[in-house]
């Protein structure tokens, strides 16, 4: 199967690791990663790459995400999240319009101290498998960014919210520190995730649609190709006659490209070979007056 990336639907059940794991076997594909761990209960966009688009999951894991989540006021639990343990529950006599001042006061950065059930690592071990040794060990908050948050209905103690985040922030902690703020406690009741950089919701396919267009031979209809990943690029060309330096991922001279009226431009290009293949992306060096290879994605 070509590279690339396919947007798939993780439904309620499956870890992110299951995701791989089934797809491995639909695909009978050996080289396939996730992008960014959902919890079991969670579900929703989950890109997963294939092949030499492995490359692409560091760059995924960092970019933004959308998701709707449902906080649950008036009870916490050790995993901040509905499937725990239950720390504490009291009525949460709260208004609406002091959860909707309390909700927007997050919006913008803050410093989210990571959940011990979290697969963050610390000295080399997962947070969550130390939680469930019963073992809490200090974590260092992180700074996260919430670009916007949408109350999409409120009926206590239940809050629908649309989050728009960046890379690292827990939603089930800020479920729980909204709670926290507004003095009854609160915990994550429910999350989809909507999206990912340019993956949505609704073009996201279940594993059950995709092993039926594997058995029709059509799952690369699914599949995003690697180069629309940096469709933003300017595309440059290798002139034939230096095409074995773009096989060997060497470094590139203006005078190895066809022309091109972005030539010159200090900023990254996508380089194709002659054929039209994808070569990978690369830097344009101002000082060497040469293209570097950044990542190469040639099959």
């Amino acid at each position: 199967m070509k590279s690339g990336i396919i947007n798939i639907y993780k439904e309620k059940g499956y870890t992110s690791f299951d995701v791989v794991a089934k797809m491995r076997g639909i695909l009978k594909e050996k080289k396939i990663g996730h992008t960014g761990t959902l919890d079991p209960d969670a579900e929703g966009v989950l890109p997963v790459c294939i092949g030499k688009a492995t490359k692409l999951c560091d760059l995924l894991t960092d970019k933004d995400k959308e998701y709707e989540t449902v906080l649950l006021l008036g009870k916490t639990t050790d995993t901040q999240d509905i499937t725990g343990q239950v720390l504490s529950e009291t009525e949460a006599a709260v208004t609406e319009d002091e959860v909707r001042s309390v909700v927007m006061s997050f919006v913008g950065g803050y410093d989210q101290l990571p959940p011990m059930y979290s697969a963050l690592k610390v000295n080399g071990q997962k947070l969550c498998d130390l939680a469930r040794k019963g073992m809490e060990v200090e974590r260092k908050p992180r700074h996260v960014e919430l670009f916007s948050i949408e109350i999409l209905k409120i009926t206590l103690p239940r809050v629908r919210m649309r989050v728009h985040c960046s890379k690292g922030t827990y939603i089930r902690t800020l479920c729980r520190d909204i709670g926290e703020r507004l003095s009854c406690g609160g915990c994550m009741e429910s999350l989809l995730r909507t999206r990912v950089e340019r993956f949505e919701l609704k073009d996201a396919v279940r594993l059950g649609e995709l092993e039926r267009l594997a058995s029709e031979g059509m799952a690369e209809s699914v599949l995003l190709p690697v180069d629309r990943m940096f469709s933003e690029l300017p595309a440059r060309t290798v002139l034939p006659a230096f095409r074995k330096l773009s096989d060997n991922g060497n470094a590139l001279r203006e005078s190895h490209l066809c022309a091109s009226p972005d030539a010159g431009r200090t900023e990254r290009v996508r380089i194709y070979d002659d054929s039209g293949r994808f070569v990978g992306i690369y830097e344009f060096r101002k000082d060497q007056k040469l293209y570097k290879p950044i990542k190469i994605f040639l099959e």
